[in-house]
């Protein structure tokens, strides 16, 4: 596993979109709407990994709540993974509670599956494996 991306909830994407563009002194490279989670998405490279910013397209969604209840800024961490459907029954064997027990499509071009953040420290981990 390696860390792919770090998923960070905000309630503006443009203005956040401005913010990090400053502070990485680059552009994001892509803008995405995932449908099923409900949110638009945006990405900045970072070295080997990136910072994905996700803002709420529905004041019920994960991230809508998230951010409720916690504010914005750090809702989870992304590992890149080679078999992700492997590594969910591996983990679910080990005692991990899995909010996905089966991958779904995700944004850059990625399937993912989360694990339960009571099973991982208080964390929010997301596996993902690149679409083949």
């Amino acid at each position: 596993m390696k860390l792919e991306h770090i998923g960070i909830a905000v309630k503006n994407l443009e203005a956040s979109n401005e913010l990090f563009r400053v502070l990485f002194d680059t552009p994001h490279y892509k803008v995405e709407s995932v449908e099923s989670e409900h949110v638009s998405t945006s990405f900045f490279k970072t070295g080997e990994s990136k910072i994905e910013l996700l803002e709420a397209t529905d004041p019920n969604s994960p991230i809508a709540k998230f951010i409720d209840k916690k504010g914005e800024g750090v809702h989870h961490l992304a590992f890149e993974v080679v078999d992700i459907d492997f590594e969910l029954k591996r983990l679910q064997a080990e005692g991990f509670q899995l909010i996905h027990e089966t991958p779904k499509d995700g944004a850059d071009n990625k399937r993912i599956a989360f694990l339960h953040p009571k099973s991982t420290n208080g964390v929010l981990i997301e596996l993902c494996q690149e679409k083949g």
